[in-house]
């Protein structure tokens, strides 16, 4: 029974051997310091692959604490209640909201982020509105007027602001 699981072990350390996955290294190349390594082996593009591709190219994964639109859309409309946030998706639902003056009128946003550029074209930003009678009967209409425009100049400056302080922190 030892020599079967001595025999499965050779033939995995064969295997990983031999996909290039085991390679033997000089300890003295490589620097003591797990910041060091980190950045070396960033610098030379090494890292896990998934199917012979590289970490490097193609992909670009960023948090969104670090999009400046999304920060700046999440800002400019932090007074309404959110109903679905998926920065993956690229999207911002918030709920009904009404100022309190009158509570048959409400409002919901909905943001969806066409690049993570700053462009005006870069947001579809709609407004919808909700009108209810004394009957709970609600009409909902779409309205693009001042009010879609204001929250895109407003989105807009806070993430080119956003974008600035980024650059002059680095």
């Amino acid at each position: 029974m030892l020599k079967i699981k001595y025999f499965f072990l050779f033939l995995i350390f064969l295997h990983l051997y031999g996909c290039g996955i085991y390679r033997p290294t000089d300890a003295r190349e490589y620097p003591p310091e797990p910041e060091k390594r980190i950045a070396k082996n960033l610098e030379e593009g090494q890292g896990m692959r998934l199917f012979g591709g590289n970490m490097m190219k193609g992909t670009n994964f960023e948090f969104a604490s670090s999009n400046e639109m999304w920060r700046a859309t999440l800002d400019t409309i932090d007074f309404i209640p959110l109903t679905t946030a998926n920065y993956s998706g690229g999207i911002i639902v918030t709920d009904w909201y009404s100022d309190g003056e009158n509570l048959n009128e409400n409002l919901k946003i909905t943001v969806r982020f066409l690049t993570n550029e700053i462009r005006s074209d870069a947001l579809d930003l709609k407004v919808f509105y909700r009108n209810c009678n004394s009957s709970n009967q609600c009409k909902i209409t779409e309205k693009d007027g001042v009010l879609v425009n204001e929250l895109k100049k407003e989105i807009l400056k806070k993430a080119t602001i956003y974008q600035q302080q980024a650059k002059n922190k680095k």
